[in-house]
């Protein structure tokens, strides 16, 4: 009898046991689908750093400043649009090689900035290449504009629109009216080489600054002039120290907005979509605000008594035929059949 109640009493602990360790792991899993619902996580937001080198007050901020609002607003909160003015990123140089890193998402900088990357893009800027804003519109807005973009693609990064400044002026504490005024004078430059090209083929000693330290290299006399559009002499206040300015429409100033191809890539089909969209759409309402500014930037370039001088039809004629060999030496670089589709899409659709 007392064998038979110990072997009930020892089926009943297995019992309690087993029914103790079911109702654990009933429990476990319970608490485990509780918490995996309260801590669904949220989608993460998607940050886009965007940089320039102009400064708040620009015309580009503006617009920055709008692409960031369209695109926070479309994305219904999924992407956050961070903008670092003035070159808080860095030189051009480095926003450009971050963006081919992934550690910049998107820049807004001259197109002669990616010369050194893709030469495709030094075309841009030849002396003497556009006539004028509209038909330099049309070939950047168009098939061929859309060809040089589609080259940075092999480099890591992806066009997106180009962005108007304008046509570059002289300064310079010397009258310049002839290429031969610039013999021997060092005149700062970007580090593109079809813009040096173009000094050393007027007679200059082209020296590469980067655009922030420019204003300081005029001032203590490292360099002797500068070029660029009304809107970088005014905002920079070149005009401050340097005494001449001369215009004459030798070469436009375009600027590019492109995007790290590694974080574009990386993005849902309708987020990039809507970037590339809300880029080109911010490029057109951009042409108006730099139209718009320009006006103003002359008048107080005048106003700070800067002597502003034009040249003649027969003085911008003697540039652009001492300009001749630039064009020469970059041919093959850009490519001799793009070169020549381009030009015969000028002559046929200039005035």
């Amino acid at each position: 009898m007392k064998k038979i109640k110990n072997k009930i009493l020892a089926v009943m602990v297995i019992c309690i046991f087993a029914l103790a360790t079911l109702a654990g792991c009933g429990g476990a899993k319970e608490s485990s689908e509780d918490k995996g619902q309260g801590n669904e996580e949220t989608p993460k937001k998607i940050v886009l750093k965007l940089g320039h080198d102009h400064t708040t007050s620009s015309p580009f901020q503006k617009s920055a400043l709008k692409f960031k609002e369209l695109i926070e607003e479309r994305s219904n909160g999924r992407i956050e649009v961070q903008i670092y003015p003035a070159q808080q990123l860095g030189s051009s140089r480095e926003m450009i090689e971050g963006m081919q890193m992934g550690t910049v998402e998107m820049t807004l900088l001259p197109t002669a900035k990616f010369g050194g990357f893709d030469q495709r893009l030094t075309m841009v800027d030849l002396p003497f290449l556009f006539p004028d804003e509209d038909v330099l519109w049309k070939v950047l807005d168009g098939e061929i504009g859309n060809e040089i973009m589609s080259g940075l693609d092999d480099i890591g990064i992806k066009g997106i629109s180009f962005y108007a400044e304008g046509f570059k002026a002289f300064t310079s504490n010397k009258e310049i009216h002839l290429p031969q005024d610039f013999k021997g004078l060092k005149i700062r430059t970007m580090e593109a080489p079809v813009i040096m090209s173009q000094y050393k083929a007027w007679g200059a000693n082209p020296v590469p600054i980067d655009f922030a330290e420019v204003y300081n290299s005029l001032q203590q006399g490292v360099v002797d002039g500068q070029e660029n559009p009304y809107l970088s002499i005014h905002d920079m206040k070149f005009y401050e120290v340097q005494k001449y300015m001369t215009v004459g429409d030798h070469a436009y100033l375009s600027y590019f907005m492109s995007v790290s191809k590694k974080w574009y890539d990386s993005l849902p089909e309708d987020l990039q979509k809507l970037i590339y969209d809300t880029g080109r759409e911010v490029a057109e309402s951009h042409k108006g605000l730099m139209a718009e500014a320009n006006d103003g930037y002359v008048k107080n370039i005048k106003d700070s008594g800067t002597i502003v001088y034009e040249l003649t039809p027969e003085e911008r004629e003697a540039f652009r035929k001492a300009s001749e060999p630039v064009y020469d030496e970059f041919k093959d670089k850009i490519g001799a059949d793009l070169m020549d589709r381009t030009l015969k899409f000028i002559q046929e659709n200039s005035k």
